[in-house]
């Protein structure tokens, strides 16, 4: 069996529904759509959300806590990933993201002390756990703050 030979099993799919296609067919004239109103027409139907004129569920819901529009976003970086840089090379956000690190938009990089390093490295980001740099100054390497 090769993978251009597999097809799903005989009556598992079922054909779309052709309407309009005449009054032998069973569906024509109104095409399963009923006679008038919003949902029959061309093009209308009701927003998402809409229930009727109810106060629709979204609204009904208590809001809560609040989003803090300048909130600085930080890319995370975590001491096990540096294991893949060379010895004693300095690693900062643009290397990073050579690496694949790091992606798409942030204000800076924040590196965490998950995992431990055993060889020195300069680290320059913008943010650094107290655990983060004590593992990496015990390796002899050293973390600068931009």
């Amino acid at each position: 069996m090769k993978l251009n030979e597999l097809s799903p099993p005989s009556g598992s799919r079922k054909g779309r529904k052709r309407v309009g296609r005449g009054p032998g067919s069973g569906s024509c004239k109104t095409s399963g759509r009923g006679s008038k109103g919003q949902k029959s027409r061309s093009g209308g139907n009701v927003r998402p959300g809409y229930e009727g004129g109810q106060m629709p569920l979204q609204r009904r819901l208590p809001k809560r806590g609040f989003t803090n529009i300048f909130a600085k976003k930080y890319a995370v970086v975590n001491i096990r990933d540096l294991g893949r840089c060379e010895k004693g090379s300095v690693v900062d956000e643009k290397a990073l993201a050579e690496m694949g690190l790091v992606k798409g938009q942030r204000d800076g990089v924040k590196l965490l002390g998950h995992g431990t390093i055993g060889f020195p490295l300069v680290v320059k980001v913008n943010q650094c756990s107290k655990s983060a740099q004590a593992n990496i100054e015990a390796a002899g390497g050293q973390v600068e703050l931009v």
